[in-house]
């Protein structure tokens, strides 16, 4: 008797457990509880088909009835869904042939392994429902922001608990280069995706996507949060910097200002949940040339020529204002580029009194090799000159050169053009000293010569006249 009610006990803490710890809707528990039961009276006994299963999750317990029809004594053949005769009048002296007899089973009366095996089969079916809820509850809230508590951190990746306790993974490569967290700790990030495998979900989170700074200033602006400022583009390096275009659906308002705020206010709090990355806030506009300007702040832009099917722009800036528009380790121009979509180059603008004869890449094969030439006539430079005038840095990452290679390739280029001014230079000395004597010639060259070491009174008429035929020379 008493290790009947022990197991009954035991059914009835199986019961409690999972209605109040689950959190699962109670019509959703009845039936698998029902379930669960006739799994197990399935194995039992062959099959369900004859029982009836009734569930009271309140009181955490059941009633299990079991339905046979009454046959004659010599006709039974199946005692699970058939009753001898002679049986069914012991329990009740009035059934017939034909009859149902409707007999409650005790479970308990099955033993400590069924009741095991419900455990098992129930904890299983709850498992599955866990997954599924938790599945169906973020599935559609991709993009969203959320507020999570750190649970443990691991050198991959960080476990965060929501308000119901679920699970929630921030891996490394989608945290702030210099997140650390402690355990406790209140996190905000974006819901990245969800990933199903095996029926197992797993959220995964982060605070390196766009979508996050975009949710943020959704929270932190209110403009943005009504609707009244729109974000049109993000560019992130998170970490580091960040550009954004918002546009003003209200004249009266101006999209960088309400953002920006009075000394920065508005968007300092998200300059420090992003742990100090520098945002530039944009006005937009469908105006493409005007757009690629701005992103390129605070770079003055002299011209741009766009090719709108190759999504490709080239910039021509004074040399001055290349560096700016590149940025510290090509910042600026990396999100220039992510914020228009378009393929940027940078090229310095050269006065045309300043243009010179310029030489084809192919000439130089000679002292480059032919592969780095045609890293660099890739990126539609074709000329020595063009090549100079395109920022360094450019070719070191959209070529994939190495910084020794593009050193040595500017230099030989340098070199070229700076032979010719010498040359020049020297052509025209060779007249005015074939018009002096070869006396005077010497003359001319020994003071200079003296001069260097000493001064010396004899050497000034030498001086005077190696000066006198240059003099004479002239009309």
């Amino acid at each position: 008797m008493a290790k009947k009610k022990s197991e009954t006990a035991s059914l009835i803490e199986t019961f409690a457990e999972f209605k109040d710890t689950k959190h699962i809707d109670l019509p959703v528990l009845v039936g698998v509880l029902e379930e669960s039961f006739r799994n197990v009276i399935a194995k039992l006994f062959g099959s369900d088909d004859n029982f009836d299963v009734i569930v009271n999750p309140e009181k955490g317990d059941c009633e299990i009835y079991r339905n046979r029809l009454v046959v004659a004594d010599d006709e039974l053949v199946d005692e699970n869904k058939q009753i001898a005769l002679s049986e069914a009048q012991q329990i009740d002296p009035d059934y017939e042939e034909g009859e149902e007899v409707a007999e409650e089973i005790h479970f308990t009366d099955f033993g400590r392994r069924a009741i095991l095996t419900l455990r098992q089969t129930l904890a299983s079916k709850i498992l599955e429902l866990e997954h599924d809820a938790l599945y169906n509850k973020y599935k559609d809230r991709i993009g969203e922001l959320v507020a999570v508590d750190v649970y443990q951190t691991w050198k991959s990746e960080t476990l965060l608990m929501d308000d119901e306790r679920n699970e929630l993974f921030l891996p490394k490569n989608q945290q702030i280069p210099r997140d650390f967290f402690h355990k406790g700790d209140t996190v905000q990030a974006v819901i990245e995706r969800v990933d199903n495998h095996n029926g197992k979900p797993k959220i995964i989170l982060s605070r390196t996507s766009p979508a996050f700074l975009t949710r943020l200033l959704e929270k932190d602006i209110p403009e943005i949060g009504e609707g009244l400022i729109k974000v049109r583009a993000v560019a992130r390096i998170p970490g580091e910097r960040a550009k954004i275009a918002v546009e003003s659906y209200d004249d009266r308002i101006d999209p960088v200002g309400a953002c920006v705020g009075v000394k920065g206010s508005r968007i300092h709090n998200i300059v420090r949940e992003l742990n100090n990355e520098n945002i530039d806030v944009i006005p937009f506009t469908n105006n493409k040339r005007l757009f690629i300007q701005r992103s390129l702040s605070p770079a003055t832009v002299s011209s741009i020529v766009l090719n709108e099917e190759e999504q490709k722009a080239q910039v021509y800036l004074r040399p001055e204002e290349v560096s700016l528009a590149i940025g510290k380790g090509g910042l600026n121009i990396k999100l220039a580029s992510m914020l228009t979509e378009y393929t940027i180059d940078v090229f310095r603008e050269v006065d045309q009194e300043e243009e010179i004869e310029d030489i084809y890449l192919d000439e130089f094969s000679d002292e480059i090799d032919q592969w780095v030439i045609e890293a660099i006539k890739n990126l539609g430079l074709q000329t020595a000159k063009e090549v100079l005038n395109a920022p360094r840095e450019m070719l070191i990452e959209k070529a994939d050169l190495e910084e020794d290679t593009v050193d040595e390739v500017l230099r030989i280029l340098k070199a070229e053009f700076e032979e010719e001014p010498e040359t020049d230079e020297a052509a025209p000395e060779a007249p005015e000293a074939n018009e002096d004597t070869p006396e005077q010639e010497q003359t001319a060259e020994a003071p200079a010569a003296d001069n260097a070491e000493a001064d010396a009174e004899p050497e000034a008429p030498a001086s005077d006249n190696a000066e006198a035929p240059a003099d004479n020379a002239q009309p």
